[in-house]
C-alpha cells in the first residue's frame, strides 16, 4: 500500500519538525515547504494527498498559496494558523481550506483531521471504480461512483465538503438539517458550537451552483432550523 504524501508549508523550524516527526511515526511520507515560492513549486511537480498550510509565511502569503493550489486541485488543505478570528476563518474557508486549525494546537487534533480528510479521498477514489451511480435534481447532475458534479452539462470543481453537503441534501430532498447535523455528518466529529464553518461551505457551495445566490434554488434557508434542497420541478 503507497504512503499518503502530505505536504507541509511552515516556516517555523521547530514546528515543522515536530510535525514532520509525529507524521512520518504514523507511516505518512512528509515534504516540507518553509516559504510560499517553494510550496507552489513542490506542489506543481508532486501527487500529495492533502496538504497542511501556515497562513504566515514568506515570499508568497498562505492564502495566495491555496488560491494557486485550488486552481487546479481539490485536494484537502488544512490550514494551520495563530490568526485565530471569526473573519480569519471565513476568509480561509471561504477561499478553499478544508479545514482550519489555530496555533497552539494538539498534534493529537491534527492527527486525527488529517486521517478524516484522507478517509474521504481515499473513499472517493473506491467509489469511482463503482458501476455510476447518479443522483439529479434540476439542471444538477452528481456522480457518487467519481464524485463529479455537472449543471447543464458543464462540470462544476466541488471540494470534499461541499460534495458532501450537497449528496446530504440530494439523497435526502425532503429532510431539513440543521448545522449540527450537517457538522457532524460531513465533518464526521463532534460539533463544538462552530457554525461559521457550516455557513462558509454552504455559501461557497451556493456560489458555485446557483444561477442567483440572492434566490438560491437548491440549497435552501429554513430559518430558525437550517437547510434543506428547494423544491426543483
Amino acid at each position: 500500500m503507497n504512503k499518503h504524501k502530505i505536504l507541509l508549508i511552515e516556516d517555523d523550524a521547530e514546528i515543522s519538525e515536530m510535525l514532520k516527526n509525529y507524521l512520518l511515526i504514523e507511516n505518512y511520507e512528509v515534504v516540507c515547504a518553509a516559504d510560499g515560492q517553494t510550496a507552489c513549486t513542490l506542489f506543481d511537480g508532486t501527487v500529495f494527498s492533502l496538504v497542511l498550510l501556515d497562513l504566515m509565511i514568506p515570499q508568497i502569503s498562505g492564502m495566495d498559496v491555496m488560491q494557486h493550489i485550488r486552481k487546479n486541485s481539490v485536494v484537502p488543505i488544512l490550514i494551520l494558523s495563530a490568526k485565530d478570528t471569526e473573519a480569519d476563518k471565513t476568509l480561509g474557508l471561504g477561499l478553499g481550506a478544508d479545514d482550519y486549525i489555530t496555533k497552539p494546537f494538539s498534534v493529537v487534533e491534527v492527527l486525527a483531521r488529517i486521517k478524516a480528510n484522507i478517509r474521504r479521498t481515499t473513499q472517493y477514489d473506491n467509489a469511482a471504480m463503482a458501476a455510476p451511480t447518479l443522483v439529479t435534481a434540476g439542471d444538477l447532475t452528481m456522480n457518487l461512483s467519481d464524485y463529479t458534479l455537472t449543471k447543464r452539462g458543464e462540470k462544476i470543481e466541488l471540494t470534499a465538503k461541499e460534495f458532501e453537503i450537497l449528496k446530504l441534501f440530494l439523497k435526502n430532498p425532503q429532510k431539513v438539517y440543521t448545522k449540527e447535523q450537517i457538522y457532524s455528518l460531513v465533518w464526521q466529529d463532534a460539533y463544538c458550537g462552530d457554525e461559521n464553518a457550516v455557513n462558509v461551505h454552504i455559501s461557497r457551495l451556493r456560489n458555485k451552483i446557483e444561477d442567483d445566490t440572492r434566490d438560491p434554488r437548491y440549497v435552501i434557508t429554513v430559518w430558525g432550523i437550517g437547510y434543506k434542497l428547494g423544491e426543483l420541478l
